[in-house]
């Protein structure tokens, strides 16, 4: 009685990995990326070419003025004072809802307080609310734009930050208190590393925000900074001006994102 073998199909050969061409060490996408930027500005000075200045000034007038905005005393002043509220911003809104979300875990009584009262409200306030707001309680200056910055961006921080609470290993908790007694060691060692991502979710997001509310809190109570820049150039045309501050703001956010959160995610990742 004869045996049927099972037929044994020849191995497959192993699939080469997909290599993308690199020319000039840039990849095709950043070609393709710099192509796009290169036609928007060739189409923004031939749309340019034919209109006048206060209706679409051209990409080498507003190039100027923005180099203006970070070279000229005159413009540079507006510069460091957005700058300086949004970074003082960032960090008090992110005390502010960390705190508020450590509270609640820590006392969960208030939980019910934070997540269902104090959370939804700051969430639902509309956001020129609180501008107007401050415009008639607080005096034109630095205060009155922290103060509209940070009720805004104090919810994003409580949401992540609640979050990862929540996302805790409770296990892994327990498991760090058979090594050590030590509260402080424990959280600190075991729970802010779990918390960080989340941490830095919270820097991205309230970041990321606050350049595009800084406009709106400067343009109604504020005697500095790019929103009242804007202001002031509104009223006499100066659309250049107008247009070099908007772009001003895309730099810097984009310089805040490279220079200081990528590091920032880059070192705790690495933990």
């Amino acid at each position: 009685m004869s045996q049927t073998r099972p037929s044994s199909s020849p191995p497959e050969p192993a699939r080469a990995a997909v290599s993308i061409p690199v020319f000039l060490g840039r990849s095709p996408a950043l070609w393709l990326a710099d192509t796009l930027v290169i036609l928007a500005l060739a189409a923004w000075a031939a749309g340019a070419a034919n209109l006048p200045e206060f209706v679409l000034p051209g990409p080498v007038a507003v190039g100027k003025r923005l180099l203006a905005l970070f070279t000229d005393s005159e413009f540079l002043v507006h510069t460091i004072a957005s700058t300086v509220r949004v970074i003082g911003s960032v960090l008090i809104a992110l005390l502010i809802g960390g705190g508020l979300a450590l509270l609640a875990r820590a006392v969960p009584v208030l939980d019910g307080i934070v997540s269902g009262v104090i959370q939804p409200f700051l969430n639902a306030f509309p956001s020129i609310g609180w501008a107007i707001l401050a415009a008639i309680w607080f005096t034109p200056g630095h205060f009155s734009i922290v103060f509209v910055q940070v009720a805004i961006l104090a919810p994003f921080c409580l949401i992540n930050v609640a979050e990862g609470l929540r996302q805790i290993d409770r296990e892994l908790m327990e498991m760090a208190t058979s090594f050590t007694r030590q509260r402080t060691r424990i959280v600190l060692q075991v729970g802010l590393p779990l918390l960080l991502p989340y941490l830095m979710g919270a820097l991205r997001i309230a970041y990321g925000v606050a350049w595009k509310i800084a406009l709106v809190a400067e343009l109604l109570g504020s005697t500095s900074g790019l929103g009242f820049l804007m202001l002031r150039a509104q009223g006499s045309a100066d659309l250049t001006t107008v247009l070099a501050a908007c772009l001003a703001i895309v730099a810097l956010f984009y310089a805040g994102e490279r220079l200081l959160l990528d590091p920032l995610a880059r070192r705790f990742s690495a933990r």
